[in-house]
């Protein structure tokens, strides 16, 4: 009897272990190999999409549905992530044994919706630099006679997905004005052919009221490029020391991502960032990188993963990137924006980047992959903007009517 109680114990044992170790190793990665009979490891793919209920192909072979999680061999593969009505996501990625793979696929409609947002005629719009403001010059004419003036509009939603209406902070005449934001966007420097005026964002000034500051004008901005340059360098304390010194003296236009673990910038100069600069972690992204920067070229570097992604050759404005003063004089973004004819700037999610230049607007992944046009059509170029909802952009059109004064629109892209 003794020796059946034990024998019995010693085969709950021996269940148990071999249990928990097959438990184990399965949640390693380690599955039956078909072909050759073992046990295997493999790297696990973590897959998720925006909307869900996505097809999952792995090299052309339907393998699940968003969201899902299944394992891959060690090896490369194409895939792509498939849904009726939207762009698909396609990316080559490469999986180790053992390793988990993330990877969220944001699918764009194939055909946007447009919507008006303003309806009295838009000039000159300019983002602010936290993404949450757009400013814009409604001018005079028959229509709107009541409308003219420097408005704000707020990029995020309302609850249950309803827009905030635009308010005016100041009223005259403003065509051919510049203004620029401050560092916390609570206030804007207006320059009119009249003089120079500082106005509460947040609240509405008559051009009666307004009080000219044109002696102080380079005092303040000096201020804000200090008040910058702190900020800047609060964020850049994230950042390895070596990146920090490259930025610092051979980048420009440096802009982080909402969330600030990427860092958008345009190399000033040529430099090379060194290998390793933190232990590389499991999973981390196998896209092609480089690390040789050259000048004119745009990146973006990803902080978490120390690693470093060409995003563009061409001359292009990043917008967030926001400075005041130039070998003492102001640098006038409305002008510059309208020269260059094509700007980048973070989608919401800090994963995506926007391209606005003639013809289309394009969002891209981080790392430069999986360009999907998500607009091609007549529209101010490059007044294209992200908003803080995933849901939609503004552009700026007059749909191809010529003789009517452009406005902003709502472009729907979930």
């Amino acid at each position: 009897m003794v020796k059946i109680r034990l024998l019995l114990l010693f085969l709950t044992i021996l269940v148990v272990g071999v249990v928990g170790t097959i438990a184990f190793q399965y949640a390693r990665g380690y599955r039956l190999n078909q072909e050759t009979l073992e046990f295997s490891p493999n790297g696990l793919f973590v897959i998720k999409s925006d909307p869900d209920a996505a097809q999952v192909f792995v090299d052309g072979t339907l393998k699940a549905a968003t969201n899902a999680n299944f394992p891959l061999l060690p090896g490369t593969y194409d895939i792509s992530v498939r849904k009726d009505g939207y762009i698909s996501w396609t990316k080559r990625l490469t999986f180790k044994a053992e390793d988990v793979t993330e990877a969220t696929a944001h699918l764009f409609r194939i055909a946007p919706s447009l919507s008006t947002t303003t309806f009295s005629g838009v000039e000159a719009p300019l983002l602010s630099p936290d993404l949450a403001k757009l400013s814009y010059v409604v001018p005079i004419n028959q229509n709107n006679q009541d409308a003219e003036g420097l408005w704000i509009m707020e990029t995020l939603n309302l609850p249950l997905g309803f827009a905030r209406e635009p308010r005016r902070i100041t009223d005259g005449n403003l065509l051919g004005s510049s203004w620029v934001f401050s560092p916390d966007t609570r206030e804007i420097l207006l320059t009119t052919t009249t003089g120079v005026f500082l106005l509460d964002t947040s609240s509405f000034t008559p051009q009666s009221q307004r009080v000219n500051v044109s002696a102080q004008r380079l005092e303040i901005l000096n201020e804000w490029e200090k008040e910058l340059a702190k900020r800047l360098a609060a964020q850049m304390r994230k950042l390895p020391d070596e990146i920090q010194d490259i930025l610092s003296r051979k980048a420009s236009n440096i802009v982080f991502s909402p969330d600030k673990d990427m860092v958008s910038y345009t190399a000033s100069g040529s430099a090379t960032i060194p290998n390793k600069l933190i232990p590389e972690l499991p999973g981390s992204s196998t896209q092609p990188e480089d690390r040789g920067l050259k000048s004119g070229f745009t990146y973006v570097y990803d902080i978490e993963e120390d690693r470093n992604f060409l995003i563009d050759k061409k001359e292009i404005v990043l917008l967030g990137s926001l400075h005041y003063v130039d070998e003492g004089k102001p640098i006038n973004w409305n002008t510059l924006v309208e020269e260059t004819k094509r700007t980048m700037s973070w989608y919401p999610t800090s994963r995506h980047l926007i391209v606005a230049e003639e013809g289309k607007i394009t969002i891209a992944d981080y790392d430069g992959t999986n360009r999907q046009v998500v607009y091609s059509g007549a529209y101010v170029v490059p007044h294209a903007y992200p908003t803080l909802s995933l849901d939609r952009l503004l552009i700026l059109t007059n749909l191809g009517a010529n003789s009517s004064p452009p406005n902003l629109y709502s472009l729907g892209i979930k």
